[in-house]
């Protein structure tokens, strides 16, 4: 059986203008749905932007924002930085509503009269300090004379290394300077850079090129290390309590699922970082069991210790925390029933 193009008997080949109609009624169609799009998003999903580093212990960024970016609801939506310093501008500012933040900067804006709030503490035992493979350096005493950077002056990588120095007898031994953890693995490679501490996998970077060699892991300097920790303002807490509270126990659950299913992590969140699926997957898994998912209740006791390093090291005037942890989300978050990615949501 043959069939025939040739038109209907009594009908009329289109015209150009009929075209032409046609085509700008189907780009009408076309730019009224998509505005319909656009608009249902605004209307049906409340968008929270979360600030965060491409670091493991803020992992729950990206999952958050992978796990919540379609359907009603919240949009927990991660913007990724560059530097602390910019994150904190951008919390203090209001473009953005939470902060997965390098803990001691929470004292730093806190003393400065922001109204922040630490609602959870990310995964934990994920830095590393590593050298220079050319350097041989086996412990922190081996780098006397050198440099080391690390992402901040208020850091806990910092604190940590000054602790170390004085306690090891190496005061005005190292050199430490700041530099943004994006940048360490190339100076360290180029020659202008010793050696680095700073949280995952941005050491992992130099181990796996063979450029640098471990010489501590943060668990053996300083048990239940904070690297990263949850920050937002009381004044957004007030407004919506119960975003408050989901950001919170989800950010816990997003830790928890990751540190189950560690390949399906490096899968979502390499994305996010820019990174390999391979670096990411070994800075999750390397040395096995290492990173901690489950102590995500901020304690008043452990940010005072850093405040009081702070304060020791010339880094705070003094070490008044009074107001700054609220553990009420993260002491009733619900941890059970973690399995697949989409357990991750609160249904309520």
């Amino acid at each position: 059986m043959r069939f025939s193009l040739k038109p209907l008997a009594g009908s009329r080949p289109l015209t150009l203008r009929m075209k032409l109609g046609l085509f700008f009624l189907f780009w009408l169609v076309l730019i009224s749905w998509l505005h319909y799009r656009l608009n249902y998003r605004q209307v049906s999903q409340k968008v929270v932007r979360m600030g965060y580093m491409p670091v493991v212990t803020n992992v729950a960024a990206p999952l958050l924002d992978y796990v919540t970016r379609h359907g009603a609801g919240v949009h927990f939506e991660a913007v990724k930085f560059s530097s602390f310093a910019e994150m904190a501008e951008a919390l203090r500012n209001d473009s953005i509503q939470a902060a997965f933040i390098i803990a001691p900067l929470a004292v730093v804006l806190r003393q400065q009269g922001v109204d922040v709030k630490v609602v959870l503490i990310g995964s934990r035992h994920e830095s590393t300090l590593v050298a220079r493979k050319t350097l041989n350096a086996k412990r922190l005493e081996d780098l006397s004379g050198r440099t080391i950077a690390v992402p901040m002056r208020y850091s806990g990588h910092n604190l940590c290394l000054l602790k170390m120095i004085e306690e090891k007898g190496l005061g005005g031994k190292i050199r430490v300077v700041e530099m943004n953890p994006p940048d360490m693995a190339s100076a360290l490679t180029s020659g202008a850079l010793d050696a680095y501490f700073v949280g995952e996998p941005f050491a992992a970077q130099t181990v796996l090129s063979d450029d640098a060699d471990v010489v501590a892991y943060v668990e053996s300097l300083w048990p239940n290390f904070i690297c990263n920790l949850v920050l937002v303002k009381n004044s957004w807490i007030d407004a919506d309590p119960s975003v408050a509270r989901k950001l919170a126990e989800m950010a816990a659950r997003s830790g928890l699922w990751a540190g189950r299913h560690p390949d399906e992590a490096a899968r979502i969140v390499s994305g996010y970082w820019n990174q390999s699926v391979e670096l990411v997957r070994y800075a999750l898994t390397t040395p096995k069991g290492r990173v901690v998912y489950d102590r995500f209740i901020p304690k008043t006791a452990e940010i005072q210790t850093l405040a009081d390093l702070m304060v020791r090291y010339n880094l705070a005037r003094q070490a008044d925390i009074t107001g700054l942890v609220d553990d009420r989300f993260a002491l009733a978050a619900s941890v059970d029933g973690i399995d697949d990615l989409d357990s991750i949501v609160l249904s309520k």
